[in-house]
């Protein structure tokens, strides 16, 4: 399985053999991001978004995203969006260094090696843009994301216990960071 990199856009052959494009996203895409994000919403599970964006709010989203520096991508299987990874970078200057990383992929496709390749395209897109921080939160009922990031070389900076409460369930959120050198 190889990766082709060509500036911000990743294709490559999932495990179960799809076609898989990691690019950044454009406004006609709003349509298909959030009819692919409304079964991860609606699960509750792992994410944190109680409603996905109107047509309008993601596609003005999308713009923001493009002029204010930040990386918002998509990723496509065999041509369809299945997930998305973002950066925002801090809004005051003296926070610019860091970003802040959220991403989802639809259960539909994962356990193909996405997510690997997903860490990958951020951590390239991060290092090129000059970042010193990326830090993210997980919950702590979802290991396989909180190893997959300790893989990477994320750390843990710190745990908020009972932070969120999903389905009358308590769960802490575990703040985790990758420095770069």
């Amino acid at each position: 399985m190889s990766l082709k990199h060509e500036p911000h856009i990743y294709s490559f052959q999932a495990k179960n053999g799809a076609e898989v494009v990691i690019r950044p996203a454009l406004k006609q895409d709003a349509e298909q991001i959030i009819k692919a994000a409304e079964s991860i919403v609606q699960s509750r599970e792992y994410i944190q978004k109680e409603k996905t964006h109107t047509l309008s709010e993601e596609t003005a989203f999308i713009e923001k995203v493009e002029n204010e520096g930040h990386l918002y991508a998509v990723v496509e299987v065999d041509g369809t969006i299945y997930g998305i990874a973002r950066v925002l970078r801090g809004d005051l200057k003296m926070k610019r260094h860091c970003g802040v990383f959220r991403t989802w992929i639809s259960e539909d496709v994962q356990g193909n090696g996405i997510g690997k390749k997903i860490m990958k395209y951020t951590l390239d897109w991060c290092e090129k843009e000059g970042l010193h921080k990326l830090w993210l939160t997980v919950f702590s009922s979802n290991p396989v994301a909180h190893q997959l990031y300790e893989r990477y070389g994320f750390v843990i900076e710190g745990t908020q216990k009972n932070q969120i409460c999903i389905n009358g369930e308590y769960e802490d959120e575990i703040y985790m960071a990758y420095f770069f050198k």
